[in-house]
């Protein structure tokens, strides 16, 4: 599955700097706007404590875990909704994207210039929603103008459906709020699906600190807090530079201990990428071999013949059943053979909502 995260900010905010520390592919970071120019595309393995247990217990050929796509895309000013700086090419990339990951500068440093004079993460972020929603509005009325002839004066039911749902969102928009925050029903969300509006897009705040920050946060990281608490969204606080430093540790060992010594359990760079894949509404269900074990990637609240066919479009067509084992029963047994003997194997139909962390073998006729 190519879902795809954007990471997005003002120009100096180190974004570029946390892209390089995701991925193997290199965004240039210097200190100075547009430094990314293209959209750089880096595919990220998703830490995934449960493949390790169950390569430990399985001791499989090989192991092969998720991923996630990262897209850094092109540094934002004020005006891009005018095509001002990169703000075109920003805007068509971000489209392509299923969610977002907001870089906010929560850091003082003299000596890397803020594209505004100052530090004020809260502004930084009005800039850049100013910019998706008035898009956004360009959308929409460019919209409205095409189907409010046929739902106004004619009988067409879908038209006037779409309609009642772009006044909605262009009166919210005209208010300075996101598409998001427009409640839509599970029926209309189809009629609306392909305007791809920007500001729709699930966000995660990313509040990028100083090194003495990186545990509790700072003033800057309380200020996007409260300016985003009526927003349905998660705030990380993540210390780019020190990330930087970790990502030239050579072993998992050495990473370990340099997070230990300042204070943290786990890195923000994978914090951040646990939290692009739930912002992505995913989750993971696995298959547990001797030639492998794999994590596969699916939707919550896919059916066990939607999550087969993540393995093959065969899988889905010719689906029979699943056999399903609770990943804590499997790791209280320690094989598949003792969780069969202990009637722990379900075997299940058609409608199985597949549960994160199951154990799956799927069998199918084509």
């Amino acid at each position: 599955m190519a879902l795809q995260c954007g990471i997005v900010g003002l120009p100096n905010v180190g974004k570029s700097t946390l892209f390089n520390c995701l991925s193997n592919a290199k965004a240039q970071s210097a200190n100075f706007p547009f430094c990314t120019i293209e959209p750089n595309v880096g595919v990220i393995t998703v830490p995934d404590e449960r493949l390790n247990r169950l390569e430990e217990l399985v001791k499989p050929q090989r192991v092969v875990p998720t991923t996630v796509e990262i897209v850094d895309i092109a540094g934002l000013v004020k005006g891009a909704s005018k095509g001002e700086g990169l703000g075109n090419k920003f805007l068509a990339n971000i489209r392509e994207t299923d969610a977002i990951i907001h870089v906010l500068r929560c850091f003082d440093n003299d000596n890397i210039v803020h594209v505004d004079g100052r530090v004020d993460p809260v502004r930084d972020k009005e800039i850049i929603d100013t910019e998706l929603q008035l898009k956004d509005l360009e959308t929409v009325d460019s919209r409205i103008a095409r189907v409010q002839k046929q739902a106004q004066t004619g009988g067409d039911k879908q038209a006037k459906i779409i309609y009642n749902i772009l006044l909605r969102y262009r009166e919210a928009l005209l208010q300075g709020k996101s598409a998001r925050s427009v409640s839509l029903g599970k029926e209309e969300k189809p009629f609306v699906k392909d305007l791809h509006l920007l500001t729709d897009k699930p966000i995660l705040y990313v509040c990028n600190v100083d090194e003495a920050s990186a545990k509790d946060g700072n003033r800057y990281v309380e200020a996007v807090r409260e300016a985003v608490k009526d927003e349905e969204a998660e705030i990380l606080v993540v210390a780019a530079a020190i990330e930087s430093d970790i990502a030239e540790l050579e072993t998992y060992e050495e990473r370990q201990l340099f997070l230990e010594e300042i204070g943290l359990s786990e890195s923000g760079v994978t914090r951040l990428i646990k939290a692009a894949y739930r912002l992505l509404n995913l989750e993971t269900y696995f298959t547990a071999g001797v030639q492998e074990v794999r994590a596969w990637t699916y939707e919550r609240g896919w059916k066990a013949p939607q999550c087969a066919g993540v393995i093959h479009s065969d899988f889905e067509k010719g689906f029979i059943r699943a056999e399903v084992i609770k990943y804590a029963d499997f790791i209280a047994l320690g094989s598949e053979a003792a969780c069969k003997e202990a009637g722990k194997m379900n075997v299940e139909g058609k409608e199985y909502i597949v549960q994160d962390g199951d154990i799956m073998h799927f069998r199918f006729n084509v």
